[in-house]
């Protein structure tokens, strides 16, 4: 998960929470908290971090380390399983080349846009234009959102095409 970190609606951090929250915590104590705010770049969701000093770390577990791997539940129909079987490297290996081929081939225009619309709600839903710039968004028009927020601080702006636009 990246996250990016406004502070007035100016960018102070970017990266993993384990990056931004070591940054967030240098800029206390805030006037106000509700000037910092942390987005999920993926969904453009308002996340709330734990800004409390650390914890110690925990001890580290014995036994072979994790590898990354999860194992999960995936329900087919058998004729998908016999399919599966007979591919090279068998189902696992074949499950895995298509997910990474679906994230290669990007989100949907209109998960882009609604994660765009998340963060702008949340960020600058008081904004002038704000209802026309999300017009255009969902219109798939990056010169007229461009255009509706022109006036708006350029990191808001900013953020909100590299949101509805896979980086503008």
């Amino acid at each position: 998960m990246n996250l990016t970190v406004f502070l007035k609606g100016e960018v102070v951090a970017r990266g993993r929470p384990e990056e931004v929250v070591p940054a967030m915590r240098a800029l206390q104590p805030l006037a106000r908290s509700s000037d910092l705010l942390a987005f999920d770049d993926d969904s453009g969701r308002q996340i709330d971090l734990d800004l409390r000093p650390e914890a110690p770390p925990l001890p580290r577990p014995r036994g072979r380390p994790a590898l990354g791997v999860a194992a999960r539940e995936v329900t087919l129909l058998p004729r998908h399983w016999e399919w599966l079987a007979n591919q090279r490297g068998g189902a696992s290996a074949m499950l895995r080349g298509l997910v990474e081929a679906a994230i290669r081939a990007g989100r949907p225009a209109r998960d882009r846009h609604d994660a765009a619309y998340r963060f702008l709600s949340a960020i600058a839903g008081d904004l002038p234009h704000f209802e026309e710039a999300v017009r255009e968004l969902y219109q798939d028009n990056r010169m007229g959102y461009d255009h509706y927020t022109r006036d708006w601080p350029p990191a808001i702006s900013e953020h909100g095409r590299m949101l509805g636009w896979d980086g503008g």
